[in-house]
């Protein structure tokens, strides 16, 4: 009998354990780190300046804001993220101040020739 309460609670443990693993885990994999900005503000130095979440909540806003998702952020401002929201899996990033798609061909696309 003894034996069947240790394995029991020892059960209920380990399964616990798995909760709030998984609740960390879902925790940490929500939105990358998301910023309102000012788009006007950029500068190659600094990159954009962090302005209040509400500029970019409304639209009767002084500043023309706006959300910037990822990048480092160094004081009040922040740079080498994107206004475009990354898809889970996409394993595409960006990085320093040059904020431009690049169109590299490849099958579909166009561009290129066929070898014969």
């Amino acid at each position: 009998m003894a034996d069947t309460r240790r394995q029991l609670r020892s059960s209920t443990v380990v399964l616990g354990g798995m909760g709030l693993l998984a609740a960390a885990l879902t925790a940490c994999s929500s939105d990358p780190d998301k910023r309102c900005v000012d788009r006007d503000s950029y500068t190659s130095l600094k990159g954009y300046k962090v302005v209040a979440d509400k500029n970019c909540k409304t639209t009767t806003t002084s500043v023309s804001s706006g959300w910037y998702y990822g990048g480092k952020k160094k004081g009040s401002w922040v740079d080498g993220g994107s206004f475009t929201k990354a898809s889970k899996g996409s394993g595409s990033s960006t990085s320093g101040g040059s904020h431009h798609s690049v169109d590299r061909g490849g099958f579909g696309s166009g561009k290129g020739s066929s070898g014969g």
